[in-house]
């Protein structure tokens, strides 16, 4: 049997407004590689996902994301800093450690996908 190999997974996160997610996402610390209309590529270093301009509140309101990152307490401070909560009225969640052994918080994007971004402990 041979070896199967992969180069990477996307996830596509759908968007209730697009153009609102695209700054949401932006403003979160994102680059926008690219935007086809309908499809935006964002990443921030190793990590991407496409936005789409699509939207179904059950697919977006039962997605979750998990951002690995080295520094949750910098990503934390930085979304508090950017104030997306309050400019985007979407929900922040303290940052905790978890028994799990990961230091995170999560948040939601302006179309209910919700976001653990955590490093671990």
């Amino acid at each position: 049997m041979s070896k199967l190999t992969a180069q990477e997974i996307k996830a596509f996160v759908p968007a209730r407004d697009y153009a609102e997610s695209k700054a949401f996402y932006s403003d979160m610390g994102f680059t926008m590689a690219s935007d086809m209309g309908d499809v935006a590529y964002f990443h921030v270093g190793n990590c991407s996902f496409l936005l789409q301009d699509f939207y179904q509140q059950a697919l977006a309101e039962n997605l979750m994301m998990h951002l690995l990152v080295d520094d949750a307490r910098a990503w934390y401070a930085a979304v508090q800093q950017a104030d997306l909560a309050g400019k985007y009225r979407v929900r922040l969640s303290e940052l905790l450690e978890q028994p799990w052994g990961m230091l995170d918080f999560t948040l939601t994007d302006p179309s209910g996908v919700l976001w653990r971004v955590g490093q671990n402990l």
